[in-house]
């Protein structure tokens, strides 16, 4: 049996990368960044290539957290659909949040391509349909994204998904070729790499302990401190450093596995066109390939921070929609938490004059986190506009304080029950 491993299938097939600078004294710059994720890295780079003095504080290691162990798909849009968004929202908010939303894309890809970062990104993403009302919801997404302008994706019947996905357990599904999926690990260690050489200093295994507000704030860690004249706040969890942040975000975890190489010919049987593909399902399924032609399998969620045999639980998943890998052996099993939000939009803002926060991706990390982190690099440097749309949005607070926990899990309790009938 697979046991739960304490890092991800990309940290162990990937070089092993010399451990930066650990904060070891007191620090003076311009701008301090918390969180070595995907927003931290991709504010500091903004930063440094505007000239600015910018010192990185991360935790663990660069890519330790969400941003390095992920599924790594690059989907359109949010974690909530834009047709709900508009419904609760207003059309005018709901261009708003599809246009920051195509715009994270193009940054994604920008990056990705202005920086030479090798992560192996591959076009093509698909929605399958479980159910024939998946195949509705799914029609009225693609006409809102289309009523926007929208024009790559198309809906596909049963009698196509064996060119898209060789499963007997979809009805249909949306292909968007605007989508499609890369390697979390290698994208962060390639935004690292990027804003170092723009002159942005990283600190790993630095853990901030507290902030200190005020015209220049402090940030103490155990090796030192840092006084910036601004703070940028990219850490998932942020309740401890900021008060307005209180009950705004819980944590979800959730698992992943990597096959046994299956490979070319084998992997290419069962997705013909390397799309990453997630079902519609409220506690979904997603998976995609690897470069190495492995199935990389994630799926469920739980409130509690372990789950019993996850490798169990993920190969069953796995068998029920794959059920021609029954005798493919399962090779690595991890997981970690992903920072939610109740309307399952990004929280950001800023709650003095020299400090922003950004946090609750939501699962959907890989492609929005880019632009948020410019956008906070643009309010540091004076223009806020980009970020104050994000701020704008109404966000409420998970009920049931002591209670919240067991809460969430009763309701996830209750979406797996309404995914099963």
């Amino acid at each position: 049996m697979t046991h739960l491993r304490d890092r991800s299938f990309y940290e162990a097939i990937a070089p092993r990368e010399p451990l930066r600078r650990i904060l070891a004294r007191d620090v003076d710059c311009d701008v301090c960044v918390v969180g070595g994720g995907y927003t931290g890295l991709s504010a500091a780079l903004h930063l440094a290539e505007q000239g600015r003095e910018v010192v990185v504080l991360e935790a663990q290691r660069i890519g330790a957290g969400a941003s390095g162990r992920n599924g790594g798909q690059i989907v359109t849009g949010f974690s909530v659909n834009l047709t709900t968004i508009a419904r609760n929202l207003g059309v005018s908010k709901a261009r708003m949040l599809w246009d920051l939303a195509e715009g994270s894309k193009s940054l994604l890809i920008d990056t990705i391509e202005r920086h030479g970062i090798a992560c192996e990104m591959v076009r093509g993403y698909f929605f399958a349909a479980v159910k024939p009302r998946h195949m509705n919801e799914l029609s009225e997404e693609l006409a809102a994204w289309e009523a926007f302008g929208y024009r790559h994706a198309r809906m596909v019947t049963r009698e196509a998904l064996p060119a898209i996905v060789a499963s007997p357990v979809y009805v249909g599904g949306m292909f968007d070729a605007g989508g499609g999926h890369l390697n979390p690990l290698s994208y962060a260690r390639g935004l690292a790499r990027a804003a170092e050489a723009r002159g942005a200093t990283i600190f790993e295994q630095t853990p901030v302990l507290a902030l200190k507000r005020g015209p220049r704030p402090v940030l103490n860690a155990q090796g030192g401190s840092v006084r910036a004249n601004q703070v940028l706040m990219c850490a998932p969890y942020l309740e401890g450093f900021l008060p307005e942040a209180r009950g705004m975000v819980v944590p979800v975890t959730t698992h992943m596995l990597a096959t046994e190489p299956l490979g070319a010919a084998r992997a290419r049987e069962l997705l013909p066109g390397n799309a990453a593909v997630s079902d519609c399902n409220a506690v979904l399924d997603y998976f995609r390939l690897s470069a190495d032609h492995r199935l990389l399998f994630g799926g469920g969620a739980s409130y509690w921070r372990t789950e019993a045999s996850p490798s169990l639980v993920l190969m069953r998943r796995l068998r029920r929609v794959f059920p021609q890998l029954t005798d493919v052996a399962c090779e690595w099993v991890w997981g970690g938490q992903v920072a939610i939000t109740t309307s399952r939009l990004p929280f950001a803002g800023q709650v003095e004059e020299n400090i922003w926060f950004a946090t609750g991706f939501s699962g959907q990390g890989v492609t929005l986190t880019g632009l948020v982190g410019k956008l906070m690099a643009e309010a540091a440097s004076g223009d806020s506009r980009g970020l104050e749309n994000l701020a704008g949005l109404r966000h409420r607070r998970f009920p049931g304080g002591a209670l919240r926990t067991p809460l969430l899990a009763l309701a996830m309790a209750w979406y797996r029950l309404r995914d099963a009938l």
